[in-house]
């Protein structure tokens, strides 16, 4: 007996809208591709509820997953060394990530709920690269960050911490 045909699902987001996408773009979440093993047949059936994900979110992500539906899977213990080291992001993944911070942020948390390693990765060397070489009061600007340290704490830090600068 041969398996049926993979076809679409429907994903419901947390603000209650349903998007059908191609069950082969939707499973490069592990935790979709999950649920689907976990439902079985009837998962094609019926709407699969994204709680943590607004529909705007996830149709970015899915936007993401479709371009990259042909790539290998990233498992754990994918994690070499020079891979953790480099910021080095793809063009398109570049483009892809030229949004606004709240919409980067939110694709950052949304890859982690869905257990999209490589959409996480991208998104956290997006900001590594907008932290790389400034000053705290530059980051601080960057990410609209209030600076709650008095300058007795401030440079209490920056002596426990002067080993980081060398």
């Amino acid at each position: 007996m041969t398996a049926p045909p993979r076809g679409t699902l429907t994903l419901e987001s947390n603000d209650g809208r349903k998007i059908v996408v191609d069950r082969d773009v939707a499973e490069r979440s592990v935790l979709i591709k999950h649920m689907m093993e976990d439902i079985g047949e009837q998962a094609e059936d019926q709407a699969i509820p994204i709680p943590n994900v607004n529909e705007a979110v996830l149709n970015k992500v899915l936007e993401w997953c479709a371009h990259h539906k042909a790539d290998p899977q990233t498992t754990n213990d994918d994690d070499s060394d020079s891979r953790k080291k480099t910021t080095d992001i793809e063009e398109w993944d570049q483009k892809f990530m030229q949004v606004d911070q709240e919409m980067l942020f939110e694709i950052i948390l949304a890859s982690n709920y869905l257990d999209i390693k490589a959409l996480l990765d991208v998104g956290c060397k997006t900001v590594a690269n907008m932290i790389k070489g400034k000053s705290p009061e530059e980051i601080r600007k960057t990410f609209n960050i209030q600076n709650d340290f008095t300058p007795e704490e401030e440079d209490q830090i920056r002596r426990e911490n002067e080993w980081a600068e060398e």
